[in-house]
Order: structure tokens, then sequence, then C-alpha cells
């Protein structure tokens, strides 16, 4: 049986204090931070797909390759993370200090450090920033709101989503940066492959190049 950890004494006073801010909120910031924080996610996802078109619709197949890297690499992230919380069992916040949240308080066993969603969003949007400049930093920005989202709505402390969105980012930047310096090769091989229509809209070459009809 493992024992639970209590993060209170962290940052324990500033999380009862976010909490109680967020009591004192209009209804419609309410809603819309818990909405951000239950489906925000879906963003990241659409910002994935938008990254790897452009590189596709602008035929290059290198740049193709490291936007499709995003999605596993966000992946990677989640799973460090995940690991960290099953070596840490802290409790969540609602729970150790029996607050009242706007989202319903886990379940006893379901961890609060660190937090997954900030390093979902934070690992895919260092990823999407070696892949495009300007949608890296709307992914950014966004990702910054999920993780204070965590907090607002009482599902974490600001201790776990700091450590979250720290893992995304480590995790993220060397394995995008390990793809990227590859992805050349990586176009090479594949582009010849089942996947080429994944890396660019040009259509393969006749067989034979069209040598025929230099031979007349």
């Amino acid at each position: 049986m493992h024992l639970a950890y209590d993060g209170s004494s962290i940052d324990g006073p500033a999380y009862l204090s976010i909490v109680g801010l967020a009591h004192r909120a209009p209804g419609w910031v309410d809603s819309l931070v818990t909405g951000w924080s239950a489906f925000g996610l879906g963003l990241f996802a659409l910002l994935m797909v938008l990254a790897w078109w452009q590189a596709r619709r602008a035929d290059t197949p290198a740049a193709a390759v490291t936007a499709l890297a995003v999605p596993p690499v966000t992946v990677l992230a989640f799973g460090v993370d995940s690991l960290l919380k099953l070596a840490v069992h802290e409790n969540r916040p609602c729970r150790q200090l029996h607050a009242i949240t706007l989202e319903a308080c886990p379940a006893p066993g379901d961890w609060s450090f660190p937090s997954n969603h900030a390093a979902l969003a934070s690992a895919a949007a260092f990823a999407l920033l070696l892949v495009s400049r300007r949608l890296g930093l709307v992914a950014l920005a966004a990702a910054a709101l999920m993780a204070a989202s965590r907090v607002w709505v009482g599902a974490h402390y600001p201790h776990d989503v700091l450590i979250g969105f720290a893992v995304g980012a480590l995790v993220a930047l060397p394995a995008t940066w390990a793809v990227q310096r590859k992805q050349s090769a990586l176009a090479a091989r594949l582009k010849d492959g089942p996947l080429r229509p994944l890396l660019t809209t040009a259509r393969p070459a006749p067989y034979g190049g069209g040598g025929f009809a230099g031979r007349q």
C-alpha cells in the first residue's frame, strides 16, 4: 500500500486563494474557464493537424515528417508525466484541503502531481514551435491558459501545473529536435512508401520517369 503525499505545504495557501477567487468571479468567467479546462486540449489536436497540413501543402516532406512527429512526442510526454504521478502519489488538493471546487474532486488514487493536462499542452506547444513558429506561439499561450485553468477549477496545486508544464517542455524539445535533425533522411526513406500522401501533395513520377518519350 502506497502512502499519499501531502503537497499542501508547498503552496496550499496559494491554491486556496485561487479557488476562493474562482468562487467570487462572475459565473460566465467560471463557465469559460471550466469549459476550456475540460475541452481545451482539442485545440492542440487541431493545431497539430494544421501544422502538418501546411507542411504538406507546401510540398516540404522533411517538415511534414517533423509535423507528424508532434502527436507521438506529446503522447511520450504524457507517459513520462504519468510515471511521475505513480512515483509521487500526491493527493489532490481538493481532497487534502477539503476545498469546494468548480470541477468535481477526483476519486482517491487519482493523483495530482504533476498535471497531465499541463504536460500534454506544454509538450504539444513546444513540439509545434519547432514546426511552425506562429502556430507554436499560439499553442504556448493556450498551454499557459490550460495550466492556469487546472488550478482555477481546483484540480491541481500551482506546483502541479508548473512541473507538468516543465515535463512537457523537457520531453518535447529534445525529442522533436532529434526528429528534426533527421527529417530529411526520414523523408527520403518514406517518400516512396505508403506514407508518401502524408508528406507531400506532389504525385509520384510515372514509371520510367517519362524516359520513353525521350527515346523517340
